[in-house]
């Protein structure tokens, strides 16, 4: 069996389809898992969540941003410390399809499955066990460190899985040991280059293998949307996230 890793895809739907095209022409992945933060940055709202929605093969959790203008929809208030990018998330909400509001609240913040034996586990990142439930308001996710195998080793360690997958953080963490594999593929919608990275996990040896590929897609095309769109606060994301 393979699975995909993707995540962090933030409103990007040529880069999704850009990946999703190479799983399926080039790959024999059996099934695809979401990590969260599916929307919110880029402009493809709608867009985004169709693909994935209607898509048998897709497993899929909630990220922080998911979750934080879902919180707007429901009139339930916005984190405190997102408030910098709250003008952003109140366009995204008004975007967002009722019906893509209705899947959104069924996800989980965590998926598992079991391979040959191998336990894999995703989550969107670190959240301590007294806050698994807690709402995002209460600021649940672990504040983002710096990709060491350090500071991951110390958030991921306690997992009851041999292999973590996880986003939020957007570069490339890969850390391979004896009794245990911490992924994060890169964000798939948000980077500074031309390419959107996924994983595959091969379980058809002994031995789980762990491959990153990187996509080329039409990124000019993707950055005018924000012109076309006037996409609110558009002029700092490209700044911190994309040009």
């Amino acid at each position: 069996m393979k699975v995909a890793i993707l995540t962090d895809i933030h409103g990007n739907e040529l880069a999704l389809r850009a990946v999703l095209n190479e799983i399926d022409t080039k790959t024999d992945v059996q099934e695809i898992w979401c990590l969260g933060d599916m929307i919110a940055m880029g402009p493809d709202t709608n867009e985004v969540l169709n693909i994935l929605f209607d898509r048998s093969d897709v497993r899929m959790i909630t990220g922080n941003h998911d979750e934080a203008i879902l919180s707007l929809t429901s009139g339930e208030g916005h984190p405190e410390s997102y408030k910098h990018t709250r003008e952003h998330h109140e366009w995204i909400a008004n975007q967002l399809s009722h019906q893509n509001v209705q899947r959104l609240e069924q996800l989980p913040r965590v998926i598992t499955k079991e391979v040959n034996g191998t336990r894999l586990l995703g989550i969107h990142y670190h959240i301590e066990p007294h806050l698994l439930e807690a709402h995002i308001r209460e600021e649940p996710f672990h504040p983002i460190l710096k990709p060491t195998l350090e500071n991951t080793w110390s958030m991921f360690s306690e997992y009851p899985a041999d292999i973590i997958c996880f986003g939020h953080n957007h570069p490339e963490h890969l850390f391979q040991m004896d009794n245990k594999i911490m992924l994060n593929p890169g964000a798939l919608g948000v980077s500074k280059g031309n390419t959107a990275p996924y994983a595959v996990l091969d379980f058809t040896s002994s031995k789980p293998n762990v491959t990153i590929h990187h996509v080329a897609y039409d990124k000019e095309a993707f950055l005018q949307k924000f012109e076309t769109l006037q996409v609110p606060q558009r002029e700092i994301l490209f700044k911190l996230f994309y040009i």
